[in-house]
């Protein structure tokens, strides 16, 4: 497969017309930032979320993102403002949105019904992330070769409430790339042609 640029990205972003979740309207909302920089091939920015024992995705890999704030004036703002809280990036001032991903419905074990909505940037200039050791452990660029190789595509063992079940993820340099996170990215590569 050749390797995929940014104007690959923009040109299907800006054909992709995502799916809304039905009930959105009711639930609570949070929003992600999946942002992309050329390096010079393309990679994709994941966090490491910090180790601890209250958050339910402690420890995992995810996209700067987080929960949408009465005075966020949208989701997109939520995003961004995230970023900038997690990692110290400016998506308003070094980023360009190419646009929206479909909704993904948090998994149906959580209390409080939630649905996340994806937004995808370019990076349009070189910047130092700084991540907030509160909320994040790491800032990680992984680059999309790897993740569109479908010979990467591992699986991993979730535990919860004594079942166990067996799902697909990516293990980057020691990370595990899964659940909603993947679905977005799956989201992606499925855009870019990619057959998972």
């Amino acid at each position: 497969m050749l390797p995929v640029r940014l104007e690959d990205l923009r040109t299907v972003l800006a054909q992709h017309r995502p799916r809304a979740f039905p009930a959105a309207s009711l639930m609570r909302k949070a929003a992600v930032a999946a942002v992309f920089r050329e390096a010079p091939d393309l990679e994709l920015l994941f966090i490491r979320r910090a180790e601890n024992p209250n958050d339910r995705w402690s420890g995992h890999m995810a996209f700067p993102g987080g929960r949408v704030d009465p005075e966020d004036d949208t989701p997109l703002a939520a995003a961004q403002r995230e970023a900038k809280e997690e990692i110290d990036l400016d998506l308003t001032r070094n980023a360009a949105l190419l646009g929206a991903l479909s909704h993904v419905p948090a998994r149906p074990e959580h209390r409080i019904p939630l649905v996340v909505l994806p937004y995808v940037f370019e990076l349009s200039s070189p910047v130092s992330l700084t991540p907030d050791e509160t909320e994040v452990a790491e800032a990680v660029w992984v680059p999309m070769t790897f993740l569109m190789n479908p010979e990467n595509r591992e699986t991993l063992v979730w535990r919860y409430a004594g079942l166990s079940k067996s799902l697909p993820c990516y293990r980057w340099q020691g990370r595990e790339i899964w659940g909603m996170t993947l679905g977005m990215l799956d989201e992606i590569l499925r855009l870019l042609g990619v057959k998972i």
